[in-house]
């Protein structure tokens, strides 16, 4: 059972869309990461982030993608790479991670609301 949480814990997590512009291996991470370059927009611009997510994506098809990511959290370094955002996904049956999209595309940057 998940802890409940009020309207204004839920509010202080900045959940933002942007667009993949750069993806590529990440073999220096612990667990196999692709390194991926996510433009939210203006007021945000383009962010770093590590993803687990090579069992369903190469970094060649990311590229144009649409995703979703938590952008206030603070940076976190990863091995030689710091990591600006936390790009959102969902464990299939295997734990391996698909990435949370929208099914239409949106404004880079909008917000989860």
């Amino acid at each position: 059972m998940s802890q409940t949480i009020s309207w204004d814990d839920f509010d202080k997590v900045v959940i933002r869309t942007g667009t993949i512009v750069a993806a590529e291996p990440f073999p220096q991470a612990r667990k196999p990461a692709i390194k991926l370059r996510i433009d939210f927009g203006p007021g945000i611009g383009e962010k770093k982030s590590s993803a687990q997510i090579t069992v369903h994506y190469s970094p060649e098809e990311l590229v144009g993608r649409q995703v979703l990511a938590v952008v206030n959290f603070p940076p976190r370094q990863i091995g030689p790479f710091m990591s600006e955002v936390l790009t959102l996904g969902f464990a299939d049956e295997n734990g391996d991670i698909v990435l949370a999209a929208t099914d239409k595309k949106v404004p880079d940057g909008a917000r989860l609301v």
